[in-house]
């Protein structure tokens, strides 16, 4: 059963700095790649950054030099600790693995929201 908890999301002002968090219960986990999506209202989901097993990891351009993706197999953790916020990075924020393991609700997480204001 997959399991995947999204916490460290709320509001913050333009130019501040969050830390999300997301505990994955799948097997297999240190060999998987993992990433962070995020889904706007009215919006298509999207990959905002992504991290293989070694640790080498991908970001959307428009996250480029101001997120950072991190993982801890040991702990089944990965993080993204975002800087220089921009009220387009409000969205609600989920992680999974890299592609997902499917769309459906089954898959996901509750996810965590993340409110920029200007």
């Amino acid at each position: 059963q997959v399991q995947l908890v999204e916490s460290g999301g709320g509001l913050v002002q333009a130019g501040g700095s969050l830390r999300l968090s997301c505990a994955a219960s799948i097997s297999d986990f240190r060999i998987r790649a993992m990433a962070w999506y995020r889904q706007a209202p009215g919006k298509q989901r999207e990959l905002v950054a992504g991290i293989i097993w070694s640790g080498s990891p991908r970001y959307a351009s428009s996250v480029k030099g101001r997120f950072t993706i991190s993982r801890d197999n040991a702990k089944k953790m990965v993080n993204l600790q975002m800087n220089s916020l921009k009220p387009e990075d409000t969205a609600v924020y989920y992680c999974n693995t890299d592609p997902p393991l499917g769309w459906s609700l089954d898959y996901w997480g509750q996810g965590t929201q993340v409110t920029v204001s200007s």
